[in-house]
């Protein structure tokens, strides 16, 4: 069976509505123990002492903003590059998502920020760019909520999603860049961790928390713009006599 067939609306809502409630499941696992380890296993920081607990939802919900707007480019480039319906709805749908993101970690960075620096907010490289960040998924949705015709809004949005791309490589390589207050990575594919291994295991637990979140999140937001966009067809309207048949 090819996979193209689920790039159709039409097929890719039941299959959305079969893994939507799996990966929340997983969400819901993995933060409970996520929380355990970070917060009731993992030892005291000789530095930061308990204010650095607040990593375990500060770094995962900062990789997701990143993440998802990496995310919404590829699907728009694809709505742009072959006028796809369904790769449109998906960029739609990951908007609220990294935006809530964004804004956790901009938050639990502001909190962390006041014990470690001082203070709640420095226009520092890496907060600064993350806040664009946060503007540009405002934009987008604002954008996509000012024009009617859905086809139009698709194709602005999904050139104002690539061309803010090019914010993603500057909030993560900005702590290299420029001579900030933002601490560097504590996670790199080049080197040893920076912190114990069981502090370690809990930021990655909840990091697989917030991907299984989010797209549990998405996959039933992809659903509902579906039936909002695809409401005058006739596989739609067939949808209540299904539920009742397989009642």
């Amino acid at each position: 069976m090819s996979l193209y067939r689920y790039s159709s609306p039409a097929a890719f809502y039941p299959l959305a509505g079969m893994m939507a409630p799996w990966f929340a499941g997983a969400a819901l696992l993995c933060t409970v123990a996520g929380l355990w380890i970070g917060f009731g296993i993992a030892p005291t920081d000789f530095q930061q002492g308990e204010a650095y607990r607040i990593i375990f939802i500060h770094v995962p919900s900062a990789w997701m903003s990143m993440f998802v707007y990496l995310v919404m480019g590829f699907w728009s480039v694809l709505a742009l590059s072959f006028n796809t319906r369904l790769s449109a709805m998906m960029a739609q749908a990951l908007a609220p998502t990294g935006a809530i993101m964004t804004f956790v970690a901009l938050w639990t960075g502001a909190l962390w920020g006041r014990p470690t620096w001082g203070t709640y907010w420095a226009w520092d490289a890496r907060m600064t760019s993350e806040l664009i960040l946060l503007f540009l998924y405002f934009g987008v949705m604002a954008l996509r909520s000012a024009i009617d015709d859905p086809r139009r809004a698709d194709r602005a949005c999904a050139v104002l999603t690539i061309v803010g791309s090019v914010n993603i490589p500057i909030i993560y390589f900005s702590v290299q860049w420029w001579n900030t207050l933002h601490q560097g990575a504590s996670v790199s594919l080049t080197a040893a961790p920076k912190m114990a291994s069981i502090m370690l295991l809990g930021m990655l637990v909840m990091s697989f928390a917030a991907w299984f979140y989010a797209i549990a999140v998405v996959l039933w937001r992809v659903q509902a713009i579906i039936l909002e966009r695809e409401r005058g067809a006739a596989w739609v309207a067939e949808l209540p006599r299904l539920k009742e048949a397989t009642a």
